[in-house]
């Protein structure tokens, strides 16, 4: 069957994809401006600002691989589909707690301890990372059952990137404005401080009132396949699903299934399935890049290269700008040169922009730059990590969401893990930069693209030596069987 015969019609294709942008949304603001926030708007101590992030990212990292298996595991709420249903639990809880990260604690005052502080925080973060695993893993494992042909998954993964790039494109844009805006009123508008928390709170309201807004269109025009417990209720969705597809113009097959059930694996058979540690260390990867770039670009502009304020805005727009033309030649480069190689020069891309800031102690103007090399390669490899996870999984959709979720935990405590560390080895103990945090931030940047990079091309040699392959217990490995990246 043809890769065109394989896609779902645009519209459906757009109303899944804008199915994540509220995640987006705040994640964008999470990763970008949290520290920021919490350090130089609200004075917390590095450690303290890091303590918050690493607990967000523990609660979403234990969240996502219990979220993905009762996933798999329930059925949904009536006939809305298991992945929509918990899709609504996610939504409800980012939009009930993210406004109050953002904000002042509320009844404290100067005079109340950081700690104090720091423990009202915590249940609001743990209530939205709780929310947002929810929302990404059933998402993501909407991918696999909505298509089946690889290139599909490619495309429909770009979609979803492109609306992630909106997103942050979105909130750069909205938190630039709110900048100038505050600017005209203000004594000192290159610097950040308590005046500033109007700022993010009107940003934080804005980003949930979009997001639940697209969040409400992918409701209302994403169609969840449902369960097909026996073999009355599967002839049944078959016979609807050709007639829908017949009328549309486009006769798509459907998922292939096992001749056995000893070649559905579930989640404990993924653990030993040696591929999918390939595919983990490799989104590991991708995401630490991604995520860790995304924190400390803004102290990397302000404090290392003593930028105005509003710079933390526009350099971020430029990054996602350029992810966001880069999405739209994904398809094609992958058909061409196959999904290794497309992600290796996402990797080039990456290590030129690491080797740019290396040698580049003060750049001025020429930082617009960086930020294009950085926001292309970042979007490249985000990319095509999803598309071989969604390759990974194959027609294994029963247990998509355990494997979404098993990827997601290792990226999410190893973000946690590395901003604590990073935290704890600032070399200033003040809210106020001291002299040697501009050579700590730039040496931060330097290692968090160039020297993580280094290992992601490892684990995709590991693929190229060893490529992605399923091996169902009982049942033996055929070329049939094999799900290959290139």
């Amino acid at each position: 069957m043809s890769d065109t015969h394989r896609s779902l019609p645009v519209l459906r294709r757009l109303s899944y994809a804008v199915g994540h942008f509220l995640n987006d949304l705040c994640a964008s603001m999470w990763f970008t401006y949290l520290l920021v926030f919490y350090h130089s708007v609200l004075g917390f101590q590095n450690t303290y600002a890091g303590v918050l992030l690493l607990v967000g990212q523990i609660a979403d990292a234990i969240c996502t691989p219990l979220i993905g298996y009762e996933s798999d595991r329930t059925p949904g709420c009536g006939n809305y589909g298991k992945r929509k249903t918990w899709h609504l639990v996610g939504t409800l809880s980012v939009l009930l707690s993210f406004a109050f990260i953002f904000n002042q604690c509320l009844g404290c005052s100067a005079l109340t301890p950081q700690w104090a502080s720091l423990t009202y925080f915590i249940p609001f973060i743990i209530i939205f990372q709780f929310g947002w695993a929810a929302t990404q893993i059933s998402h993501l494992s909407l991918i696999p059952e909505l298509v089946t042909c690889e290139h599909a998954k490619v495309e429909l993964t770009a979609y979803r990137y492109s609306f992630t790039v909106i997103a942050n494109i979105t909130v750069y844009a909205v938190a630039y404005l709110l900048f100038h805006i505050q600017a005209g009123g203000d004594d000192d508008p290159d610097a950040l401080g308590p005046v500033d928390i109007p700022v993010f709170r009107n940003l934080a309201l804005i980003v949930l009132g979009i997001g639940a807004l697209f969040s409400l269109v992918f409701h209302l025009g994403t169609t969840e396949r449902r369960p097909q417990a026996g073999r009355e209720d599967e002839g049944e969705e078959g016979k609807r699903r050709m007639e829908e597809e017949e009328a549309e113009g486009e006769l798509r097959s459907l998922l292939p299934r096992p001749k056995t059930t000893s070649s559905l694996l579930q989640w404990k058979c993924w653990l030993r399935q040696p591929s999918f540690y390939q595919v983990a260390l490799l989104y590991m990867s991708t995401r630490l890049i991604v995520n860790l770039s995304q924190t400390y670009i803004s102290m990397y502009l302000i404090n290392t290269l003593g930028l105005p304020k509003k710079f933390i805005a526009t350099i971020p727009l430029v990054m996602y700008l350029s992810g966001f033309l880069s999405s739209f030649i994904m398809k094609p480069l992958s058909k061409l040169i196959g999904k290794c190689l497309t992600y290796f020069v996402g990797l080039l891309l990456i290590m030129a922009f690491s080797f740019w800031v290396l040698v580049e102690n003060k750049m001025g103007q020429q930082v617009y730059g960086a930020a294009v090399l950085l926001g292309a390669g970042s979007a490249t490899i985000l990319v095509i990590s999803l598309s071989m996870t969604a390759e990974l999984i194959a027609d294994q959709t029963q247990s998509g969401a355990f494997v979404y979720g098993a990827m997601s935990f290792t990226d999410k405590l190893a973000n946690g893990v590395a901003v604590m560390i990073i935290q704890a080895l600032h070399p200033c103990h003040t809210v106020l930069c001291c002299p040697a945090c501009v050579w700590f931030y730039h040496y931060i940047m330097v290692s968090v693209t160039g020297g993580v990079a280094v290992v992601a091309t490892v684990a995709l040699c590991s693929i190229l030596i060893w490529p992605i392959r399923i091996r169902p217990r009982g049942v033996p490995v055929t070329s049939e069987d094999e799900a290959r990246v290139n």
